[in-house]
């Protein structure tokens, strides 16, 4: 078997095509080959090169297009279409290369594999210095800052996973998606879509400015027909990637028959209070009372809740009296397990309850009894192999006893929210329960947050725990309208709100009662403004209602565009922070910008019927 060797190179100097290219079906898109080269450009600015390819040209094999419907996600009719090429790179070995209009996917496919072990994949992007980035280092829960650089010299930061760095002392393993801005108002998000079976994850290692994609431990011996997961290169202006669906696009269409079952919605969680909390009766009681009150669909009972019976207050109640509780006043109960393949010793209970298959097929059985309506499964160890069939195995599991599924702790998503419908958030992200953890978070969350829009969010669910008015452990500095901007910005299909009781039921009743109507689906996503780590402003459509949310990420008051015109004209109500810090809620006409104190945000509810 050859090894597949393949280098992308990114820039932002003028490229003239010529009528051979291969084009995207706008045309927007193209590559050609020349010198052991493949170029991609876009607007006719070169962005992409695969350098050391083994074809000298690709032929178009067939044009693909995809619709389908998601149950959550940034728009819920999905449709793409692209020009697939292909080219010969060996025997038995072909390179698949996809244009879209919004991106480039490609994967490598083997045929007549026999005992051997999964091809070494050799590909390199090579981003030279100078290149504006938003990389974040690699840890095994995806939780991180995607700081802004133009540089690879980046001092490593330990993590749970350890610390990643080459001869040099530099930072030297990074984690997807990685955002670039190759050529002024031209973005590239690297990240990779559709893990299978008998598949790894990946990662980038470097050595300067060459990334290297690695896949992670697979172990397994190969017969017959395997391919990589795709690599896939969102292209475009910051709308191109904050409003892309490239990941599920090339991602396995659904293999759940059934899907009338699986309803997204807003959550009441009790962990960032607390620390603890799951293992108290009475406090769960205050929880799901509180999502009465505001009319949420959904409780998590966290960690520990097997601990119950230890507590002498609660006067022998146990998980199943918790579940009771929460449905008898109508609210559905997710509850919470130790994955048990990642941290293990010292971590919370319960462990070790889903890892073999008879053992998780009793357990999702008794959930399912007792009237839990999905399960929150934490503390992965990362990318190999053993663990996509793992979560493939808990999803399939799930499935089958109508279980909803946030993976947390847990490698970021690839796809599985197409496939697996049933997985309606994922965390892989550094999200509000770090301010349970250390005083990092306080300054950062900020411009963190003004990040995420475009990198962690644009590949798929996030479970960020958004919109804390009162302090954790750690205090936080960003405004009322900043928190609850967040509920929209951030798409969820289970969007776990992460503040006490108290505090909720302490806002105007017009924050409860937004809090109340908030979808956690959309039906479609626009890019208003804004850029990575200094605001966002994005639009999301639910049926006849729009909402607008905003944030500045900057430790300044700044003015922030809202051209609202797709929207049209009409009264809307507008949330957001006065100069005290104090909520200035009104009804106003759609502004063409708002201004936004620093570290503040808004929110405009539009119903357009």
């Amino acid at each position: 078997m050859k090894k597949i060797i393949s280098t992308i190179i990114l820039c932002g100097a003028v490229l003239v095509m010529n009528a051979q290219d291969a084009t995207s079906p706008n045309g927007k898109l193209s590559a050609t080959t020349a010198d052991n080269k493949l170029v991609i450009s876009y607007d006719k600015k070169k962005v992409l090169e695969l350098a050391d390819v083994q074809f000298s040209k690709l032929d178009l094999a067939s044009k693909v297009k995809t619709d389908y419907k998601m149950l959550e996600g940034k728009r819920l009719h999905c449709s793409n279409e692209a020009n697939e090429y292909q080219a010969s790179i060996g025997q038995n070995a072909k390179i698949v290369v996809r244009l879209y209009n919004d991106g480039v996917a490609f994967r490598y496919e083997y045929t007549h594999l026999k005992n051997q072990k999964h091809p070494e994949e050799n590909t390199v992007y090579m981003i030279p210095e100078g290149t504006k980035r938003w990389f974040m280092q690699w840890a095994e829960s995806y939780e991180g800052f995607f700081p802004e650089n133009t540089t690879y010299k980046e001092t490593p930061v330990p993590s749970f996973s350890g610390v990643f760095k080459s001869a040099d002392g530099w930072c030297n393993r990074w984690s997807y998606p990685a955002l670039l801005e190759p050529a002024d108002g031209v973005f590239a998000l690297i990240s990779e879509a559709n893990i299978e079976r008998r598949q790894s994850a990946s990662s980038l290692y470097n050595d300067g400015e060459r990334y290297k994609v690695v896949q992670d431990k697979n172990e397994l011996d190969l017969t017959g027909d395997w391919h990589t997961p795709w690599r896939v290169v969102i292209i475009g202006s910051l709308a191109d990637i904050v409003q892309s669906t490239l990941v599920t696009d090339v991602s396995e269409p659904s293999k759940l028959n059934d899907t009338n079952w699986i309803k997204p919605g807003v959550v009441s969680w009790i962990y960032w209070a607390y620390n603890h909390g799951s293992n108290d009766y009475e406090i769960i009681k205050k929880y799901v009372d509180m999502a009465v009150t505001l009319k949420l669909p959904y409780v998590l009972i966290d960690a520990e809740w097997d601990e119950m019976n230890k507590i002498e207050s609660n006067k022998g109640k146990t998980i199943e009296d918790a579940v009771a509780y929460a449905n008898s006043k109508g609210v559905k109960p997710l509850i919470w397990y130790n994955s048990s393949v990642g941290w293990i010793d010292g971590a919370p209970t319960p462990k070790f309850r889903l890892n073999k298959p008879e053992d998780r097929e009793k357990e999702f059985a008794w959930c399912e009894k007792i009237g839990v309506a999905g399960v929150k499964i934490d503390f992965f160890s990362g990318d190999n192999q053993a663990n996509m069939d793992y979560c493939q195995d808990l999803l399939e599991s799930a499935a089958r006893h109508h279980l909803l599924v946030n993976f947390h702790g847990a490698p970021i998503p690839r796809g599985w929210q197409r496939t697996y419908p049933n997985l309606l958030s994922t965390e892989g992200v550094y999200g509000a329960e770090w301010y349970n953890n250390v005083p990092t978070f306080t300054k950062k969350a900020a411009s963190h947050n003004a990040t995420l829009p475009f990198t962690r969010n644009v590949i798929g669910p996030m479970d960020y725990t958004p919109c804390a008015f009162s302090d954790s452990q750690h205090p936080h500095i960003t405004s009322k309208g900043h928190e609850l901007a967040l509920t929209v910005l951030f798409e969820s299909g289970l969007q776990h709100l992460a503040d006490r009781p108290e505090s909720f039921l302490a806002q105007p009743n017009e924050v409860q009662a937004f809090l109340g109507e908030l979808p956690s689906v959309w039906d479609e996503t626009r890019f208003v403004s804004g850029y990575p780590g200094k605001s966002a402003v994005l639009a999301r459509r639910s049926g006849n209602t729009w909402y607008v949310a905003g944030i500045n990420g900057l430790d300044e008051a700044q003015k922030l565009a809202t051209d609202l015109s797709f929207i049209g004209k009409g009264k809307a109500q507008f949330f957001t922070d006065d100069a005290n810090g104090e909520w200035k809620i009104t009804t106003t006409e759609l502004p063409k910008e708002i201004e936004c104190q620093a570290r503040g945000g808004f929110v405009i509810v539009v119903n357009v019927k």
